[in-house]
This record gives C-alpha cells, sequence and structure tokens, in this order.
C-alpha cells in the first residue's frame, strides 16, 4: 500500500502522534508485526505487548493510556480504523480479468453489464444475466435464466444453477453452489424415487458465502437467504429454508428443509437444525446445538436437545456431581440396617 503515516492519518480524519514521514507497505496484527508495518492495539488489556514491537507505526484505540515511543496515530476504535484501512488495501489487491477472457463460453441472450469481468473458462449458460462491475473468476458456472446482480464477486469454481438470483454485491467464495438439487426422495416400491425439486434459490444483497458451501433450491418456490446474512466455509442450507437479514452462521452449520430463520440469528460452529423449525429473531445457538423444537425470538439456546443456554450450564454443572452423590448414597446405603 505504501502510503506516510501523515496519508493514513488523512484517510481516518486523526491526527498522528511523531514522525508522519514515516512509510508504511503493510497492515499486521501485534505478534507479526515487523519493520514497514502499521499495526494497532484497541484492548488495552493487550498494552503489555508494545514494549519491543516491530512495527513502523501504530493505530491506538483513544481509551487506551499506555504510551508508545513509536509513531502513532490515535482514533475512536483502532480495530474499526484498522478494518477502513484494511478494506482499501484489499482493493488495491484484487485485480480481476479485464474484460472477457477468449476461453469464456457465453451462450445466447446472455447480458452482461458495464465493467464486467469474465475470467479463463467462465460457463454462462443461454439468458444468464450479469450485473456492472460484477467479476467472475476462473471456472466460474452461472446457469440457465440465473440473474446476478451488481458488483458481485464470484471466486473460482462456484456455481449459480439455472433460474437462481443473487442480489447486488454478493460473494461467493470458491466450490459455493447455489441452486443444487434439494435432497428429496419418496419411497416407492422399495426404492427411493426422486423428487424433481423445481424452485430456485433467491440471495439477498450484501450477502457472502464461503468456500464449499450450498444453498440448495427449493423443491417449489424459493430457497432465500436475506441481505446481509454471511456465511462462513462448509455450511448447509437445505430446500425451502427461509433466513432473515443480517444472520451470521459458523463452519459446519446445518439446517435441514423448510425451516424459517428470522433476522439477526447467530449460529456458531456445528449447530444443526432439524426440518421445519421456526428461529426467532435475534437469537443464538451455541455450538454444537441440535435444534429440534422452535427456539423463540431472542433466545440463546444450546446443547442436545439445544434448550435454555443458562440451563443446560446449570444442568452440566450437576452431572459433574453425579460421581459424588452416586458415591454419598452408596456410603449411606452402607450404613443402612441389612434386610433380613
Amino acid at each position: 500500500m505504501r502510503k506516510t503515516l501523515q496519508e493514513i492519518a488523512l484517510i481516518l480524519g486523526a491526527k498522528v502522534t511523531g514522525d508522519g514521514r514515516v512509510q508504511v507497505e503493510r497492515l499486521a496484527g501485534l505478534d507479526e508485526a515487523e519493520p514497514g508495518d502499521l499495526t494497532f492495539l484497541a484492548d488495552s488489556k493487550l498494552s503489555g505487548r508494545l514494549a519491543g514491537l516491530k512495527a513502523s507505526a501504530l493505530l491506538l484505540s483513544e481509551s487506551i493510556k499506555a504510551q508508545t515511543p513509536l509513531p502513532h496515530i490515535r482514533v475512536k476504535d483502532a480495530n474499526l480504523a484498522m478494518l477502513t484501512l484494511a478494506e482499501r488495501y484489499a482493493q488495491e489487491l484484487f485485480h480481476p480479468y479485464p474484460g472477457r477472457h477468449p476461453t469464456a463460453v457465453i451462450g445466447r441472450g446472455v447480458a452482461l453489464g458495464k465493467g464486467v469481468s469474465v475470467g479463463p473458462f467462465v460457463v454462462c449458460e443461454d439468458g444468464a444475466q450479469v450485473g456492472d462491475e460484477s467479476v467472475l473468476q476462473a471456472h466460474v458456472y452461472v446457469g440457465r435464466d440465473a440473474r446476478i446482480g451488481r458488483g458481485c464477486v464470484l471466486y473460482s469454481h462456484s456455481a449459480v444453477h439455472d433460474r437462481c438470483v443473487l442480489g447486488n454485491r454478493v460473494i461467493l467464495h470458491s466450490g459455493s453452489v447455489i441452486g443444487a438439487d434439494g435432497f428429496g426422495y419418496l419411497p416407492v416400491d422399495g426404492r427411493h424415487r426422486k423428487i424433481p425439486q423445481i424452485g430456485i434459490v433467491e440471495i439477498g444483497d450484501d450477502v457472502e458465502i464461503g468456500a464449499n458451501s450450498t444453498v440448495d433450491r427449493a423443491r417449489f418456490g424459493k430457497t432465500v437467504v436475506g441481505s446481509g446474512t454471511k456465511i462462513d466455509n462448509l455450511v448447509h442450507i437445505a430446500h425451502n429454508v427461509k433466513i432473515g437479514k443480517n444472520c451470521i452462521f459458523a463452519a459446519q452449520f446445518g439446517v435441514a428443509g423448510s425451516s424459517t430463520i428470522g433476522d439477526g440469528v447467530t449460529a456458531a460452529g456445528q449447530v444443526g437444525i432439524i426440518s421445519h423449525m421456526t428461529i426467532g429473531a435475534g437469537s443464538t445457538i451455541v455450538s454444537k446445538a441440535a435444534v429440534m423444537q422452535d427456539v423463540p425470538p431472542g433466545s440463546t439456546v444450546s446443547g442436545i436437545p439445544a434448550h435454555d443456554h443458562h440451563r443446560n450450564l446449570r444442568e452440566q454443572a450437576a452431572a459433574r456431581k453425579l460421581p459424588e452423590l452416586m458415591q454419598r448414597i452408596r456410603d449411606l446405603e452402607a450404613r443402612l440396617p441389612k434386610q433380613p
């Protein structure tokens, strides 16, 4: 990024303490910072790490009272300031293929917006639409009549199948699949007869979907992921699921068909939700929980089956005392008169 500390201060609307002419080439965390790096300190508990810091410059939150001889910038929230700089730095590092690569296969009636980048070996089937400034990296697949909004980034080997819809500024990481068939079979004469999945997937604006995650098309109608929702790697969203806005799902989360998840729900790693559940808005599901009944809005649940998190903690504490309690019972039984 190669900027002076003074130039960075102008970006952040802040002032430099020390030499503003110091050159910054990279952004780094406290532990790995080297000469030429700009690092940050947002938590006063880590102030002890300032001693011996090798970075060339530092961002400090205003709440931190510790002093440093390094040139630095004090900001209201160093974590947020570093995020702002990282966003700019990431844009500098990201260089999409200019225009349309000659190996790309573009079907009949495909509409590519202004400034679209189409990388090597991309396939856009007949009738697909790609919005302005979107990026399709190498080996991306866009199905027939699929629609991709403005400013989207589809990383290599991601796929959007027939008729599925992405909103604006959607990010699909490598290996993600939007619109694979839902998992539906009907036992007939001892065999599993496939139920056609003829619905679609609809993804809202500003959604990010991690590597090797899948969102299955509906049997009928739509599987929906609401705007602002962020999905980690290795996540499975089954057919006809309805997900609200601004949810967060960590790795190995899975939700079975026809469940409804409200706005602002957080699900930690390895959470599972069975089919036809309703998860209320603003709920939190703790890691490894198995949701087998509806979750009221604003709840925090954990355990197998998932239930109130504080109750679950009390139950776990009580369970740890069971060996001691069993021994006390045996001791009491030994003191009782033996029955004739």
